[in-house]
């Protein structure tokens, strides 16, 4: 199985976590805050990392947000103490690759580890494979290489934010249901609300409006979805 690293301040939670995710077949590390957690992914990289949110220190937004400012793209999930849209936007915001409110099912929480891992997978063998480079007016996608550029500038991207511009650049004109959205680009069967696409679409605009602030590409059609605007 894969190499788990568990990052949470709450000792009972780290050891009841660590024996699911054993039990599970997974190998297990953990870390009791995110300077460890930092240190552990430096020194025995794992395949995944779960982060508790609130921690002393360095917290799981923090740890996450440095991550991502380092251009690492390992899979982070945050386990948060609110089920709200602020935790969770925050989140994203920060490069989360996917979340889980407290409290929560620790069924629930490996079926998404192991659907991070399986994106994971994918992605791997979609850089083996050397897939066709898409190129569409400014638009440039490196599927080889999950990257992005817009009017030949770098647009840093998660994975998952990756396959979201990739599946609306790929047919451009069509219109996407949330729904639909939600399929291509979790890849998975887990439950989350529609109206996470819609974080993702305003973080993927500010991302491309960094580059180019007349950015329009990405509409919205009301009452229907999202399309990637067809023409040079």
């Amino acid at each position: 199985m894969a190499h788990v690293l568990l990052i949470d301040d709450d000792d009972a939670l780290l050891d009841a976590l660590a024996l699911a995710f054993e039990d599970a077949g997974h190998a297990v590390s953990t870390a009791p805050h995110g300077m460890a957690g930092l240190t552990a992914i430096r020194t025995n990289r794992p395949e995944v990392v779960v982060s508790d949110v609130n921690m002393p220190g360095l917290d799981g937004f923090t740890l996450c947000r440095r991550l991502r400012e380092a251009g690492d793209r390992i899979p982070v999930l945050l386990l948060t103490s609110r089920d709200n849209e602020v935790d969770e936007t925050l989140g994203l915001e920060l490069g989360a690759d996917d979340y889980v409110a407290k409290p929560f099912s620790t069924r629930v929480l490996l079926a998404r580890v192991a659907a991070l891992l399986r994106r994971e997978e994918h992605r791997a063998q979609a850089e083996e494979k050397k897939a066709d480079i898409l190129e569409l007016g400014p638009l440039a996608v490196f599927p080889e290489r999950f990257e992005i550029r817009y009017m030949d500038e770098p647009v840093a991207v998660t994975v998952t934010e990756f396959h979201l511009i990739d599946a609306l650049a790929r047919r451009p004109g069509v219109v996407f249901a949330r729904e639909r959205l939600l399929d291509l680009i979790r890849g998975d069967e887990s439950v989350v609300a529609q109206r996470i696409i819609d974080t993702y679409i305003r973080r993927v605009r500010r991302k491309f409006e960094g580059v180019d602030p007349s950015f329009d590409r990405i509409e919205t059609v009301i009452g229907a979805g999202y399309r990637w605007r067809d023409g040079d």
